[in-house]
């Protein structure tokens, strides 16, 4: 697999808040986006809703219960059609699959 470089731009503000909460969710911005991009690719769409909304996402001291509150509102398939509860893994088989 050959990688390349895409560069985005963004508040700064926003910079750091995205990085203290993937940093929670012990995965750093480069993963985060990669997991966006492939979530849209299978979907063939955004794979969130839009809205004027903002969902509060609690303090939490590890990944795996940060994980955890976002259930329900993201979906990471391991395949095409069946989405994988990263919320039932292991930290090993979390850090695994987010290595993916």
């Amino acid at each position: 697999m050959e990688l390349v470089t895409v560069n985005v731009r963004m508040d700064k503000k926003i910079k750091v808040e995205a990085e203290k909460l993937f940093a929670d969710l012990g995965i750093n911005m480069s993963s985060a986006i990669n997991i966006f991009i492939r979530q849209a690719i299978r979907q063939n769409k955004i794979p969130f809703e839009i809205s004027a909304e903002k969902t509060a996402i609690p303090e939490v001291k590890n990944r795996r219960s940060a994980f955890g509150c976002l259930k329900g509102k993201i979906n990471i398939p391991d395949d095409f059609n069946e989405p994988l509860d990263y919320s039932m893994l292991t930290s090993e088989q979390f850090d695994s699959e987010i290595e993916k």
